[in-house]
Formats: C-alpha cells, structure tokens, sequence
C-alpha cells in the first residue's frame, strides 16, 4: 500500500508538472496575439515612436533656448536704444 501511495503522488505530482507546461505555453500564446493586435491597432492610429517624439521634443527645447537668447538680446537692444534717446 505505502508503494502505490507514493505512485499515486508521484503520478499525481507529474501530472500538475504537466498541467503548469501548458499553462504556461497558453500564457505565452495569449500574450503573443494580444501583442500583435496591440501592434495592428497602433500602426492603424498613426502613433509616433519613442525616438520619433524623443526627437521632437529636443528639437522644442533648443528652439525654447533659442528664443530665450534672442529675447535677452531684443531687451537688451531695446535698453540701449533708449538709454541713446
């Protein structure tokens, strides 16, 4: 009896072992098709990318500092033409 009770755990034991393998395999096909719908609908949105938004964004900034250096420069211009008044 104690023999057959350590088959029946170890078959038992195989079969979860089993079981978690297709669950896991199952997991990863969900999450592959849930990604590529995820990815048809994005490309369908007309969605920027990271490096293309990334881009951008530092491209505002430079244009901020810019403007910032040419408006001290206007105020400064400004300064002297009226002190010259």
């Amino acid at each position: 009896m104690p023999q057959t009770r350590g088959r029946i755990f170890d078959d038992f034991a195989s079969l979860m072992t089993n079981a978690a393998g297709v669950a896991n395999g199952v997991k990863r096909e969900a999450e592959t098709a849930v990604r590529s719908q995820v990815e048809r609908i994005l490309a369908g949105m007309n969605v920027v990318t990271r490096e293309e938004f990334e881009a951008v964004r530092d491209m505002a900034a430079l244009a901020r500092e810019e403007n910032d250096e040419l408006r001290r420069r206007i105020v400064a211009l400004e300064a002297g033409t009226a002190a010259g008044h």
